[in-house]
């Protein structure tokens, strides 16, 4: 499984002008992906990554992480050394929204191809699984719509934006 995870103040879905999932921030907005190996296993370990990834910041000024601005680099010369706190710390909400163009490629040619995407019938159950796997965890998640065409709206804080793989 694939997933984008932004650090947001705020952020929407919408199907045919009606909003299916919004959160106030802080929280995390995250696109997930599947791909054809993905097990409910994956989908529960990543549940739990995206529950307890310290992606907030533990003090200081909001926001700052990562920036060139904030700060002398942590030892081994990395930035973002205040990013302590996780959505299960703050009790954050996240926006869960399925997204197959994650595994698109397009290593050749202009076009992207999609082979590495999973259908629909084995994706939703994975994605639903996610969700779940958060809700018992104790988190606050909307969801998008599977399949549909959807408009995604948000303001990613920082900017912060991280690739998770399990």
């Amino acid at each position: 499984m694939r997933a984008v995870v932004q650090r947001v103040t705020e952020a929407r879905v919408t199907v045919d002008g009606e909003s299916v999932g919004s959160i106030e921030g802080p929280g995390l907005c995250v696109l997930v992906g599947v791909t054809h190996d993905d097990t409910p296993a994956k989908a529960a370990q990543l549940a739990r990554k995206l529950w307890t990834l310290r992606l907030f910041d533990g003090g200081g000024t909001p926001g700052a992480e990562g920036r060139a601005d904030a700060g002398p680099a942590a030892p081994g010369g990395e930035r973002g050394s205040q990013a302590e706190q996780s959505c299960s710390d703050l009790g954050a909400p996240l926006l869960v929204i399925s997204q197959f163009t994650l595994y698109g490629d397009a290593r050749k040619g202009r076009r992207p191809t999609w082979n590495a995407a999973a259908p629909g019938p084995l994706a939703a159950p994975l994605v639903d699984t996610v969700v779940a796997e958060l809700r018992a965890l104790g988190a606050k998640v909307e969801t998008g719509r599977f399949g549909a065409d959807m408009k995604v709206a948000l303001v990613n804080d920082g900017p912060f934006t991280v690739l998770l793989e399990v």
